[in-house]
């Protein structure tokens, strides 16, 4: 990625030297810009996407399907702000300093972390359909199991079509009268990759962003434009009991559409931030395309560049403003790391397993997923038989 903007825009690599005049140097105040927005964006994404795989691994209840695609986006993000971030900024200050080793890895997982990020949104979004439109297929469908099939299927899917880029990129050292320069770029002239990077625009981007606006309209459909079912026209199913029993079930229902409507939204606004700050990037790919000599403005890739960084580390952010069980499982996570710093103890799986088990436990009043499946009223759901 960061290869041409790398992308559609860098100069072709290719073999043997050359000797120019006086080494190019990008300008003082871009230097400092891109240093503090970089340091800044990745250490805030890198710490926020740990605590999403953390909380997740170590919560019980947080163990949902929902929630391994979030971990494999997470996951996704880390790659990208390991890989296209930091990277930048020795790019931006001097030349290349990873060699020809790391010029085809660093460039791999780059792509590897765009991609997998995008068909996690894509899964997790087809998830949430079947979870709320389908509720009795959810029952089958929406499972840890099948969930973290799913997603080993995608990263291993991912893996094998991004092995393209350790045959399509190399570097090139240019000699000038105050040093040399070694830059990471296309092996062959960027016009032959232009079918690669619309193949990539219409599968990673394009598709998983029409298929969202799709099943999220439909979603909106069940969730926000269908009366409550709790109301005197509309009993709560599977409610028979009379009194107190009602009145609980009733309840139930209620705080299983509103977890719903909570959970939605924030994947929802996930879905948008990654559509708008992956917009200037890929709209740059796209007309970079058909310039000669391509737009690349410095301030510009700056900004493409901050905003892929702002995609991959705002999730975890998104996450604690409008999930309490994210927020909740935060945290309990910092509570019980603050008490392992505070109350060191020479046995550490004991300890591990103590902090795992507190921690499990902290928000056993939130609906897990499950009992939210089990406890949304679907139109086709049948009532049990009153005893």
């Amino acid at each position: 990625m960061e290869n041409g903007s790398a992308s559609p825009g860098a100069s072709p690599a290719g073999s043997g030297n050359q000797t120019l005049g006086r080494m190019p140097r990008q300008p003082l105040e871009l230097q400092v810009v891109t240093i503090l927005l970089v340091l800044l964006i990745c250490g805030v994404g890198i710490a926020g996407n740990v605590m999403v795989v953390l909380v997740v691994l170590r919560t019980k209840h947080m163990v949902t399907p929902t929630n391994c695609y979030l971990v494999s986006l997470a996951v996704a993000d880390l790659i990208v702000l390991l890989a296209a971030g930091l990277p930048n900024i020795s790019d931006v200050v001097a030349s290349w300093v990873y060699g020809y080793a790391g010029c085809l890895c660093i460039t791999y997982l780059q792509y590897l972390g765009i991609n997998i990020s995008a068909w996690s949104i894509t899964a997790f979004t087809v998830e949430r359909y079947i979870a709320i439109c389908h509720a009795i297929k959810a029952q089958l469908l929406c499972t840890v199991s099948r969930a973290k099939r799913i997603v080993s299927s995608l990263w291993l899917f991912t893996s094998l079509y991004c092995l393209m880029w350790f045959f399509l990129v190399d570097t090139t050292q240019v000699t000038f009268l105050d040093g040399a320069q070694v830059t990471c770029g296309y092996r062959v002239s960027r016009s032959l990759y232009m079918p690669i990077y619309f193949l990539d625009f219409a599968v990673f981007y394009v598709i998983p962003l029409g298929l969202a606006t799709v099943l999220y309209g439909l979603i909106a459909r069940i969730l926000f434009m269908s009366p409550l079912p709790a109301t005197p026209q509309h009993p709560c199913l599977g409610s028979t009991h009379q009194g107190g029993s009602l009145k609980l079930s009733c309840r139930g229902n209620r705080g299983a559409l509103s977890s719903r409507r909570q959970v939605t939204k924030m994947l929802a606004v996930v879905v948008v931030l990654f559509a708008l700050l992956w917009m200037p990037y890929r709209t740059l790919v796209v007309v970079n395309s058909f310039m000669d000599p391509p737009y690349l403005n410095i301030w510009f890739l700056l900004f493409c560049r901050t905003c892929i960084y702002l995609n991959s580390a705002i999730n975890p952010i998104i996450y604690n403003l409008m999930s309490q069980k994210f927020r909740a499982a935060f945290r309990k996570l910092w509570e019980c790391e603050q008490k392992s710093t505070e109350n060191p103890t020479p046995h550490s799986a004991p300890v591990y397993y103590s902090v795992t088990k507190d921690c499990s436990h902290g928000s056993s009043d939130l609906l897990t997923e499950q009992e939210e499946l089990n406890s949304l009223p679907a139109p086709a759901r049948k009532s049990r038989p009153a005893k």
